[in-house]
């Protein structure tokens, strides 16, 4: 285990000053701690994260598992983003009720909205099980073999931890499955809507402004937890009560300004800081340009039909911006990698890496690595392409094809018995009218049309004439009958003979081969990585991103994208009249809005220069489930509510550079303005707790 040890000293205690970096909250103490003050915090390490005591981790909450909330008020009130809530506001909304469009605003607790299926989990602590989990683990083994005795090791870990019949528990791996940290959690599912501006400024800008600087959104949504009468989690009853919570974050009235403390605290998602320059190098130059190509297609025929028709704008809504923050966010990945010099960084640092061990004498031990990362990619490249391709048509942007997928499974499961089969139909039915609730015959086929091409040149454009898929009831029929008659009825069906070879091609060749190779390219990078933290000890290393709690640090500063060119780092509600459009889609603005700006009706929520702040900028270092974390002064007050990253960083999931990396958030004063001044929702500010830190 000597590699542990190692791995151990160098994070906990190298005290070289640098921001970026997800910090898992329980292990501050000592280096993180002093670098965190070095920029203006006030905070200790137990303040962020203390078992014993109420500490900022207890106000943070994992938001249905994708995004981040936080606690603001002692009755359970929950702040996120809009785009995080955006599907249970869509759900809620029709033509006579529409929430997207005209935002929502209960007036008390009874007036709230469930959501079924919504939870949010908070962490309870955090304990290191790498000795655990390893037990018995050798570099002899092969991946599955690896993958089993962890297995093995997980089951008596799992049995042995203490905790609550209510309180739940994950496993998950670090540093490249070096080392094991163990979560116990509570996950609360009486989740209530309670507050959503318009989509007019929850998406103000839409897919333009969309990871781009300057930033004008009012990127926020408001739910409540409730609890039983014991104060713990239960599912949704009249008789819960709003949750009683272990801290909440006071709301700062004193906003920020250039130089700032900020500290980002939530459930990033994923992250690739430590790959080859092999393979960021594949990923930019082959994986995403095939991505962007059949999102962009199919966005373009999603808009043309949501711009043309309310009902279609209200049905593809969520869909739509789903399918487009995905394709612009990768091509601004490979906008920020070619920039930064990215893979020539790599290149260099892998150089430095192959002199360190010749110098060290360990070239026998680790020396084949990086030549195995060239063959291994070699080899990945074109089932890596053609595998992201098929997961973004039939997965992503057609649902045509997303059904004839699943219905494969229904075929498969009819071979291994009735109870199976049930489940598997079972399935099939509420997936079926899950995607028929919000379903347009014409946007999917027109979308089918252009994406399908980007695949195969196998293209049959007449298999929407005769299927039983594009219309609800004659699809449940298919499912009708006993297993032998369901799989007669689904292999009659035009759109299932035609993309079944395609399925099955997927199933048997395509994934099997994609599978083999990436497993031995993770078992690579988990030795890739324990050899740099052992060959190399005086550089920074920080656990990539695994949706699991973590803290990220920095301050409020603008940057220089271009040559000419700096952005400063907070935006006004000046800029959202400049970019003022009445009607359209994108900058249209509410016109309770226009009036408040025209009499700068701004209460206490302006600055100190009269203005309105909306959006600003931090180094803090963000990715994908960091939606909707608060951003925290360094007092531990809430000042900011992050929402996105600037076009030119979001290649930050594979290489952070601090020059160009920034993340966006919402000013909370603009979002309280928007709750006070613009909803008259005054009984939710009364909730909170508002302060002056910098007033004293």
């Amino acid at each position: 285990m000597r590699f542990i040890k190692i791995l151990f000293f160098f994070v906990v205690f190298q005290l070289t000053a640098q921001q970026g970096g997800m910090w898992i909250p329980s292990l501050l103490e000592g280096m993180n701690e002093s670098e965190m003050q070095s920029l203006g915090s006030k905070l200790t390490a137990k303040d962020i994260y203390d078992v014993n005591n109420s500490s900022l981790k207890d106000a943070i909450g994992h938001f249905n598992g994708g995004c981040t909330s936080e606690v603001i008020s002692p009755k359970g009130l929950l702040l996120t983003n809009h785009h995080c809530g955006y599907s249970q506001i869509q759900s809620h909304s029709s033509l006579e009720n529409d929430y997207i469009k005209n935002g929502f605003w209960a007036k008390n607790f009874k007036e709230e909205i469930p959501n079924p299926g919504l939870f949010v989990e908070f962490i309870v602590r955090i304990e290191d099980v790498t000795e655990q989990m390893l037990m018995n683990v050798t570099d002899a083994m092969n991946p599955r073999e690896r993958q089993s005795q962890i297995d093995k090791n997980r089951n008596k870990v799992e049995k042995t931890i203490k905790k609550e019949e209510w309180q739940g528990l994950k496993i998950r791996p670090f540093y490249k499955g070096n080392q094991y940290y163990l979560f116990v959690t509570e996950r609360f599912e009486d989740i209530r809507l309670v507050g959503a501006p318009p989509v007019s400024i929850g998406k103000f800008g839409s897919d333009t402004d969309n990871w781009v600087w300057p930033r004008h959104t009012g990127d926020f949504s408001l739910f409540r937890i409730y609890a039983d009468k014991n104060n713990r989690p239960a599912p949704y009853s009249e008789d819960n009560k709003p949750y009683k919570p272990k801290h909440f974050l006071p709301v700062s009235l004193d906003g920020i300004e250039e130089g700032d403390f900020t500290m980002v605290f939530g459930f990033p998602g994923r992250t690739n800081e430590y790959l080859p320059a092999v393979a960021v190098e594949q990923i930019t130059e082959k994986v995403n340009p095939a991505r962007i190509a059949i999102r962009e297609a199919a966005l373009k025929v999603i808009d043309a039909n949501m711009k043309a028709d309310d009902q279609v704008r209200i049905q593809y809504a969520s869909k739509q911006a789903r399918i487009a923050n995905a394709w612009k966010k990768w091509i601004g990945e490979n906008l920020g990698i070619k920039k930064s010099g990215a893979v020539d960084i790599k290149r260099n640092f892998e150089d430095e890496f192959t002199r360190a061990l010749k110098a060290q004498g360990k070239e026998e031990t680790y020396g084949k690595l990086l030549p195995k990362f060239e063959e291994l990619y070699e080899a990945f490249e074109s089932v890596n392409v053609k595998r992201n391709s098929f997961v973004e048509v039939f997965l992503r942007t057609n649902e045509l094809m997303q059904m004839t997928f699943r219905l494969i499974e229904v075929e498969s499961a009819a071979r291994q018995g009735e109870e199976q089969f049930d489940k598997a139909r079972n399935s099939m039915i509420n997936r079926l009218k899950g995607i028929h609730k919000n379903y347009s015959l014409k946007v999917d086929r027109g979308v089918y049309n252009v994406v399908m091409p980007l695949y195969t040149s196998n293209v049959d454009e007449s298999i929407y004439d005769k299927t039983a898929l594009v219309d609800l009831d004659s699809a449940l029929k298919l499912l009708e009958g006993d297993a032998n008659t369901v799989v007669e009825n689904i292999n009659a069906d035009a759109a299932y003979q035609y993309a079944k070879p395609l399925i099955l091609e997927f199933y048997t060749t395509l994934e099997p081969e994609f599978q083999r190779i990436n497993s031995e390219i993770n078992a690579l990078q988990t030795q890739y990585m324990r050899a740099l933290m052992e060959v190399m000890p005086e550089e920074r290393y920080f656990p990539d991103a695994n949706s699991t709690m973590r803290v990220t640090y920095g301050k409020v500063n603008g940057y220089a994208p271009k040559d000419a060119v700096y952005y400063n780092p907070v935006t006004y509600l000046d800029g959202v009249m400049e970019k003022y459009v009445p009607g359209d889609y994108e900058f249209d603005v509410p016109e309770k809005l226009q009036e408040l700006y025209s009499n700068k009706d701004y209460g206490q929520y302006a600055d100190q220069n009269g203005k309105l702040p909306v959006c600003f900028l931090g180094t803090n270092h963000t990715t994908g489930g960091n939606s909707g974390s608060p951003a925290i002064d360094a007092k531990g007050n809430l000042v900011g509510l992050n929402f996105d990253r600037v076009w030119e960083g979001t290649m930050s999931d594979i290489y952070y550079d601090p020059e160009i990396c920034r993340n966006i958030m919402v000013d909370l004063r603009y979002v309280l303005f928007i709750i006070d001044k613009y909803a008259g929702a005054k009984h939710l500010i009364k909730e909170m707790k508002l302060v002056h830190p910098k007033k004293g």
